[in-house]
C-alpha cells in the first residue's frame, strides 16, 4: 500500500486550495477525485469574491494560495463593490472566464512538487487506534496517510431536482458520493442535507441586449493577488448586462408553484437564505415587483451566458415559459436547465478550529459539506485545513485564526462554536472587527502566516514589509509638514469648510471629512509621490483613528476571554451556579478558551461568569 503524508478528497475549490496548501509545506500529497478534467470546475456562477467573499480571497491569496491569482489571470471583468462606501465594507468581484480558470487550476495541480493525482471514487476513510490512517478507492485500492481532508462539496448524498424528476448526483452528469457518505456515519458523523440551486445557462446569441444596460469593468481595476503584476487588458474584458423579472414573469412561476421541489415536498432541506431560487424570492418577498438579473459572460470562447439570480428547480418548460417573459430574454435559447440539488453537511461543532475532527484525530473537514454555500467560503476552509493537516503530519503547533484578525477566522469560529441550521455565507456584518480587518491591509495582518508556512517567499514577504515601513514614513511625513495658514485656509474655501484657527499638519487636516489624501498631497511632493495603494491606506487610518482605537480597545477585551483556557478534561458537575442546558452545551462544543464558550448560541453572560470564577478559583490556565 502507497502512503503519503496527506490526501485530500475532492478537487473543487476547498480541495484545490487544501492539497497545494500540505504540498507546498513540503509534505506528500495525494488529491483523489472523480476526473481530473473537473479540477478547479465553477460549479455555479463564473465569479470569484463579492460582498465580504473578496476579502477571504485576499485572506487565501497571502497565505499562499491559488484562487486570487487563478481569478486575476482569468478575469473578464474587475469590480470593487460597496466602492462609495468605507474600505471597511468594500469588497472585490472578478467575473473570471470559466474554462480558463478551470485550466489554470489543472495546471498548477499538474506541475506541483510533492502532489500526486489519484482518478476514482474515495469510498472509505480507513482509521485505527481512534485515528485516521488512510482511504480506500471504489476500485479496492488503498492508501495511507498520516492526515485525511475531506472536501466533498455538494456530492455526499448529492440528489439534483429538475422539477419531478430526481437524478443522484452531485453536480450536472457526475455521480453521487453515497459510499463516502455512509464511510462517514459508520465513524458516527450525523449527515442532514442541505439545499443549493443553479439557473438555466442560455444562448448569448440569441439575447437581446438593445433593451438592456451593461455594466463594465472598474477603471482602476484592482488585483486580488499580491503576485498579480498586471490584469487583462481590455480586449480580454466583456461587459455583463442587467435585466429584471416582472408581473408576467412572477404569475408564471405562481402558477406553477407546486412543481417547485422545494414547494411540492420533493426536497426536505433547508436552503440558502442569502442566494434564494427565484421561487423562494416570489414566496418571501412577494410585494416586490421585480427582482434583478444580472447576465454574466462564460467566457471569451463560448456564447453561453449565465443569468444570476434566475436559480430554480422548476420544470424545463416552466423556466422556458417564465425567462421569456423577461426584457431581451423573450427569444432566448436554452443550453442547458437550472435545477435544484441537495446534499449532505456534517454538523461543523463536530470540528476544532483547525477543521480536525474532535472524533478522529487526523481526519479535517473544508468546503460545503460543513455547512457553507460558496466558492469563497470553501476556498478559505480549505487552506485552513490544508495547512493543518500538513503541520499535523509534522509534529507541528496548530495553525488557529482569531475573530480579530480575519474573516476566515470568523468564518470558522461561527461554525465550529455556534454551528448553523441553514447555509452558511460570509458578510462583512458578520465580523465585529471589520474597521480593523479589511481587504486593503491583508497583506499586513496575515504574510507573517504565509512565510511562516513557507507558503511565500522571503522576497514576497520582504516586498509586504517595505510596503507597510513606507505608511509609516508617509503617516510622519504627514505630522511632521505645516503650510501656512493662507494656503491651508485657501483649501478649506475651496472645498467650502470653515476655516482652521492656526496653522495646522497635514495629518489633522486629513481628519476631515471633506479632506481627501489629494488635497494635502498639494503641500509636499514627498505626500505626492506615495504609491496610491500606500496613501489609501494611511488616508484611511488617519479619519478612522478614533474608531480604531475603540476597536483596539475592544479586541483586547476579547482576548482576556480567549486567553482563559478551559481544560479539556474539567468536571462540569463541579461548576456550581451553570443550568443543565449551559452543561449539555459545553459538553457539545468542547469549547477549549472561555471566548468560545462565549459564543455558543444559548450562553449566557451568567454562565461565563460563573465558569470564570471556578476556572480562577481551581487555578485556570492561560490559552497557548
Amino acid at each position: 500500500m502507497r502512503s503519503f503524508g496527506c490526501i485530500v478528497i475532492g478537487a473543487g475549490h476547498a480541495g484545490v486550495e487544501a492539497a497545494l496548501a500540505s504540498a507546498r509545506m513540503g509534505v506528500s500529497t495525494l488529491m483523489v477525485n472523480y476526473a481530473f478534467t473537473t479540477i478547479g470546475q465553477m460549479s455555479c456562477n463564473p465569479a470569484i469574491g463579492g460582498v465580504g467573499k473578496g476579502q477571504l480571497v485576499r485572506e487565501v491569496d497571502i497565505l499562499g494560495g491559488e484562487m486570487g491569482f487563478a481569478a486575476d489571470r482569468t478575469g473578464i471583468q474587475f469590480r470593487q463593490l460597496n466602492g462609495s462606501k468605507g474600505a471597511a465594507v468594500r469588497s472585490s468581484r472578478v467575473q473570471s472566464d470559466r474554462a480558463r480558470y478551470r485550466l489554470h487550476m489543472q495546471a498548477v495541480v499538474r506541475r506541483q512538487e510533492h502532489l500526486d493525482f489519484y482518478e476514482g471514487e474515495a469510498a472509505d476513510i480507513l482509521t485505527a487506534g481512534g485515528r485516521v490512517s488512510g482511504v480506500r478507492m471504489a476500485d479496492g485500492t488503498e492508501f495511507g496517510a498520516a492526515a485525511v481532508v475531506v472536501t466533498a462539496g455538494t456530492f455526499l448524498n448529492g440528489r439534483m431536482h429538475l422539477g419531478p424528476v430526481i437524478t443522484p448526483g452531485g453536480r450536472i452528469d457526475e455521480k453521487a458520493a453515497h459510499a463516502l457518505a455512509k464511510s462517514l456515519e459508520g465513524l458516527g458523523f450525523v449527515l442532514r442535507n442541505f439545499k443549493t440551486g443553479t439557473p438555466p445557462r442560455l444562448d448569448g446569441r440569441t439575447i437581446d441586449r438593445a433593451c438592456l444596460r451593461a455594466q463594465h469593468s472598474d477603471e482602476n481595476s484592482i488585483p486580488f493577488s499580491f503576485r498579480t503584476r498586471a490584469l487583462p487588458g481590455p480586449e480580454e474584458r466583456l461587459p455583463c448586462w442587467l435585466t429584471q423579472t416582472n408581473e408576467a414573469t412572477h404569475q408564471v412561476i405562481r402558477d406553477n408553484f407546486h412543481l417547485s421541489p422545494m414547494y411540492s415536498g420533493q426536497i426536505d432541506a433547508t436552503g440558502v437564505r442569502y442566494c434564494p431560487s427565484i421561487e423562494d424570492k416570489l414566496k418571501k418577498f412577494a410585494d416586490k415587483k421585480s427582482h434583478p438579473v444580472f447576465l454574466e459572460p462564460d467566457g471569451l470562447d463560448t456564447d453561453i451566458v449565465y443569468p444570476n439570480g434566475l436559480s430554480t428547480g422548476l420544470p424545463a418548460e416552466v423556466q422556458e415559459a417564465f425567462v421569456r417573459t423577461i426584457p431581451g430574454l423573450e427569444k432566448a435559447a436554452f443550453v442547458r436547465y437550472g435545477y435544484s440539488i441537495e446534499h449532505g453537511v456534517i454538523y461543523a461543532e463536530e470540528l476544532g478550529h483547525t477543521l480536525e475532527a474532535k472524533r478522529v484525530g487526523g481526519l479535517f473537514f473544508a468546503g460545503q459539506l460543513n455547512g457553507t454555500t460558496g466558492y469563497e467560503e470553501a476556498a478559505a476552509q480549505g487552506i485552513v485545513a490544508g495547512i493543518n493537516a500538513a503541520l499535523a503530519v509534522k509534529g507541528e503547533a496548530p495553525f488557529i485564526l482569531g475573530r480579530e484578525e480575519a474573516y476566515t477566522g470568523v468564518l470558522i469560529d461561527d461554525l465550529v462554536t455556534r454551528g448553523t441550521n441553514e447555509p452558511y455565507r460570509m458578510f462583512t456584518s458578520r465580523v465585529e472587527y471589520r474597521l480593523l480587518v479589511r481587504e486593503d491591509n491583508t497583506d499586513e495582518r496575515l504574510a507573517r502566516y504565509g512565510r511562516k508556512f513557507g507558503l511565500v517567499t522571503e522576497e514576497e514577504h520582504a516586498a509586504v514589509v517595505r510596503k507597510y515601513d513606507e505608511a509609516r514614513r508617509l503617516e510622519q511625513r504627514l505630522k511632521e509638514v505645516v503650510p501656512p495658514l493662507a494656503e491651508t485656509n485657501g483649501l478649506l474655501r475651496e472645498l467650502d469648510c470653515a476655516p482652521a484657527p492656526q496653522r495646522a499638519a497635514l495629518h489633522d487636516l486629513l481628519k476631515r471629512p471633506q479632506v481627501e489624501f489629494a488635497h494635502v498631497a498639494r503641500f509636499d511632493t514627498e505626500v505626492a509621490g506615495a504609491r496610491p495603494a500606500v496613501a489609501a491606506r494611511v488616508a484611511y487610518d488617519v479619519k478612522y483613528a478614533g474608531f480604531i482605537a475603540q476597536q483596539k480597545k475592544e479586541v483586547a477585551k476579547f482576548r482576556h476571554l480567549e486567553n482563559i483556557r478551559i481544560p479539556p478534561g474539567l468536571d462540569l458537575a463541579r461548576v456550581h451556579g451553570i443550568s443543565h442546558e449551559v452543561r449539555e452545551k459545553l459538553r457539545r462544543f468542547r469549547p477549549l478558551t472561555l471566548g468560545q464558550a462565549n459564543r455558543i448560541s444559548g450562553m449566557t453572560p451568567a454562565a461565563i461568569t460563573v465558569l470564570m470564577i471556578h476556572l480562577r478559583k481551581h487555578g485556570a490556565e492561560p490559552a497557548p
